[in-house]
């Protein structure tokens, strides 16, 4: 199969309630970083791998997503307007423009995510694979390394395993409790599900109605077929204010997951 038209379901559809600052009028991958959504800059990791094929499972607020890309056009260029008429005559290109393919998936507004998935099965058909992530997390990985690897193992499933940002100072001490080591906010050494996932279709029979993906994943858990994939490098999800608000930050300062412009 053509590495460029695996498709990528992008999950959107949650309210974002830890996130309330920003999601009470729009939904979370519609939360900007460095102006433009943060949906925006996980398309762009994709898309930097050749991978511009996506589905949006949309929940909460979906139609501001819709809105979002079908006027995309209005808000990337200058362009000529003709009042008396009414219409546009002419669009003058501004920067580069984004070579994505999107569907638009309504799949609820409280599904469990997991289900969210499956309501996106017939836009997926017989592809021998395809992959998952959510729609608030932003890395420097390697989609072609990732997809190589899922290939190489022959399992059902693989989840990009990512040590996470401690939220609080870790202390070490010696044998006489004095304090040798107080690390601010250090990275953690366990593995956690990162969201860049790549599956067989033989996921789907490992998926039920009221599903989170999780659940899924513990049912392959026995049968030896969930793969873990090591990321080493940046990863980040905005998970609650102070978490935009670090991205914001680190996109003016060093945006280690801005890989299409290296």
């Amino acid at each position: 199969m053509d590495n460029q038209k695996i498709k990528t379901i992008i999950l959107c559809g949650g309210m974002g309630t830890r996130l309330k600052e920003e999601t009470e009028f729009k939904p979370k991958p519609m939360v900007e970083v460095g102006e433009k959504p943060i949906l925006w800059h996980i398309m762009k990791i994709y898309s930097h791998y050749g991978y511009n094929d996506f589905i949006f499972a949309l929940g909460y607020k979906g139609n501001y997503i819709k809105d979002y890309f079908l006027k995309q056009k209005y808000y990337n260029c200058d362009f000529s307007f003709n009042p008396s008429e009414g219409k546009i005559t002419n669009f003058l290109k501004n920067g580069e423009e984004d070579n994505f393919n999107i569907i638009f998936a309504d799949t609820g507004l409280e599904t469990p995510h997991g289900e969210r998935v499956i309501k996106t099965r017939r836009h997926i058909k017989d592809d021998e694979i395809f992959m998952v992530t959510y729609g608030d997390g932003v890395s420097d990985i390697d989609m072609q390394k990732l997809v190589e690897f899922h290939k190489s193992h022959g399992k059902i499933a693989t989840v990009t395993g990512v040590h996470p940002v401690s939220r609080w100072g870790l202390v070490n001490s010696d044998e006489n409790n004095i304090v040798t080591e107080f690390a601010q906010k250090p990275l953690l050494y366990d593995y956690i599900n990162g969201g860049f996932m790549v599956f067989n279709k033989e996921f789907f029979n490992y998926l039920k109605p009221g599903d989170m993906i999780e659940d899924a994943l513990i049912r392959l858990v026995p049968e030896k077929q969930l793969a873990l994939y090591k990321h080493q490098g940046f990863w980040y999800c905005m998970d609650a204010y102070r978490d935009f608000q670090l991205l914001n930050k680190l996109w003016e300062e060093d945006p280690k997951w801005k890989i299409w412009s290296k």
